[in-house]
């Protein structure tokens, strides 16, 4: 069962214009920064159930993502690698030089790309449900690419159809099928495609990663640079967008990363068991040490395309670099 949690207070959003384009975002607590990524469909409010108590222990920075929530919905560059450097930006423009990046879902394949794009300013990595581990997704989000798409979802999301849509798969997620355990956040995210800019933004989004045959943006090639950047990897058994085996996929791939499967919990581990997720956040945070980045350790993993001790030479010049 999920844990009953007293409803939290919304936080104060705040608003940034960068590259023309409005940014919203969350921005409370101290000490050292946790930036949050939110996935596909949803805005910064998907962490209010955590966000207070990590609050306590970090500066949390949880953006709406270009084309989400209260940001901007403008016709943009929406690949993981424009989110990438949208974060960036943000950070840069709030004082931050260094973050542990936490993202969920599809904010999980940004996350992992802004490690790649920005080692030097990434002390660690934790994935939540995250793609980029496998092609397996569910359906409903494959069907995001197909044509037709924006016009049908534009008649689902008239009034009087909507609000029915929205009540009946509210009323699914209350059933102990574990087949409907995240209808509750598909409701929100089905009320969000009301917005004819948020339709045209998530299509833009999920073509930039998923075809017909599922997922085709992967950290597969790229995972044996993570030997110098802490990682963990938090899932809910009982997902049902991205299979829970994927984070077997991210074991194998990242041998070094920490892995929890959460019991009882969807595609939300962080909305289903809030206590339980931030106790696994704080406690891997405080185990591990930030990444120190080296161009010399990078560009030897680069050179070798697989982990390699560094030689003496090596060795002696990452002392310097």
């Amino acid at each position: 069962m999920k844990t009953h949690v007293s409803e939290p207070k919304p936080h104060e959003v705040q608003f940034v214009t960068l590259h023309g384009h409005r940014r919203a975002y969350v921005k409370t607590g101290s000490g050292p920064a946790l930036l949050l990524l939110h996935g596909l469909g949803c805005d910064h409010t998907t962490w209010e159930p955590v966000i207070d108590s990590l609050a306590r222990h970090y500066t949390v920075i949880a953006p709406d993502l270009l084309g989400h929530g209260q940001s901007a919905k403008p016709r943009a560059d929406y690949s993981v690698g424009g989110y990438a450097n949208g974060m960036r930006d943000l950070l840069t423009y709030l004082g931050v030089d260094r973050v542990t990046v936490l993202g969920h879902s599809f904010g999980g394949g940004v996350a992992m790309q802004f490690a790649y794009q920005f080692p030097e300013r990434t002390e660690r990595l934790i994935l939540v449900g995250s793609g980029g581990l496998g092609p397996e997704v569910s359906v409903s989000i494959r069907a995001v690419t197909t044509p037709g798409f924006h016009q049908v979802m534009g008649v689902l999301t008239l009034p009087g159809i909507r609000h029915v849509g929205k009540a009946g798969l509210q009323a699914l997620s209350r059933t102990p099928l574990k087949a409907t355990h995240d209808f509750n956040e598909v409701a929100e995210i089905y009320d969000s495609f009301k917005d004819p800019y948020a339709r045209a933004a998530i299509r833009h989004v999920v073509r930039a990663v998923v075809d017909w045959r599922g997922q085709i943006v992967t950290m597969a090639d790229r995972a044996y640079l993570t030997e110098e950047m802490p990682m963990a990897v938090i899932w809910g058994r009982d997902d049902h967008v991205i299979p829970v085996r994927h984070a077997s996929n991210a074991a194998a791939l990242a041998p070094n990363a920490r892995v929890e499967v959460i019991p009882n919990a969807g595609h939300f581990p962080h909305k289903d068991h809030p206590e339980r997720f931030t106790k696994v956040v704080r406690e891997f945070i405080a185990s591990t040490q930030p990444a120190k980045y080296s161009r010399v350790r990078f560009r030897s993993l680069l050179k070798s395309g697989r982990t390699a001790p560094l030689s003496p030479v090596a060795q002696l010049r990452d002392a310097t670099a």
